[in-house]
């Protein structure tokens, strides 16, 4: 497939049908598109909407989420799922001083969000992959091939970038890798990266949100923790309240826990 004709179907569908009103998507911001990239990790597009919105209406600028305590950063995000990304972004806020600080080693932001930032705030044309830009190359550049590593992908989205707009060019790759998941097997499967992720029912990020639910409205005595599952899953909660710990989400003073 010529990359001239791949670039006039991404280009074609986002102008008929892109998703131009995503709010994220009117800003320049990094703060912004910071915040909407984390959220954006493992999570719909339609339930982030929502959150993202209540979220900065709390929390505008970097300063305001520094300022805020971790109970308060927990209750905003709560029914978001994976609240580490909340205790990320409150600890990444204390170290944002400039714009160069999104350049930075920030606490829960990786190589691909720290390319986002680059090219959604400032339109640099970067290199990055994510889940629906990586649907859409397997799906046009490998549609009988499996074990697909990443090198070559993003050899691929080196080729066919658009150095004047990259920032419109991704949100087109990102809205047609959306639509092309809806419309095929999930091309994901050819990834040499692709994982299934495990039910939530049963498992212990269940606990973990349970738990963070529980505290978020009062602290509790350990046993009260325990009360909220089966006796035969206790030493599953112990390790999980271990964990939450360690990770600065639970303080824990002679037998009650609260959230710090």
């Amino acid at each position: 497939m010529g990359t001239a004709w791949f670039k006039k179907k991404v280009w074609g569908y986002y102008k008929k049908s892109g998703r131009h009103n995503l709010p994220w998507r009117h800003t320049r911001d990094p703060y912004k598109i910071l915040i909407s990239e984390v959220m954006l990790q493992q999570t719909q597009v339609d339930r982030v909407i929502p959150y993202y919105k209540k979220f900065l209406a709390l929390f505008p600028t970097p300063r305001a989420l520094a300022k805020a305590t971790p109970a308060d950063v927990l209750r905003a995000w709560q029914g978001l799922g994976y609240n580490r990304r909340a205790l990320y972004l409150h600890r990444s806020a204390q170290l944002i001083r400039s714009s160069a600080s999104y350049q930075l080693k920030l606490p829960g932001v990786g190589a691909y969000t720290r390319s986002a930032i680059r090219v959604f705030a400032w339109n640099k044309p970067e290199v990055m992959l994510e889940t629906n830009i990586r649907t859409v190359f397997l799906h046009h550049f490998f549609p009988h091939s499996s074990e697909i590593h990443d090198r070559e992908i993003l050899a691929i989205i080196e080729k066919t970038m658009d150095t004047q707009n990259p920032r419109e060019w991704y949100w087109a790759l990102m809205d047609y890798g959306a639509h092309v998941k809806k419309t095929n097997p999930n091309p994901s499967r050819k990834s040499k990266h692709h994982t299934h992720q495990s039910p939530f029912r049963g498992s212990r990020r269940e606990i973990r949100g349970k738990i963070l639910k529980n505290l978020l409205l009062a602290p509790r005595p350990k046993k009260t923790i325990f009360e909220l599952f089966p006796k035969e899953r206790k030493n599953e909660v112990e390790k999980v309240l271990v964990d939450l710990g360690r990770e600065g989400f639970l303080r824990k003073r002679k037998n009650t826990i609260s959230l710090i």
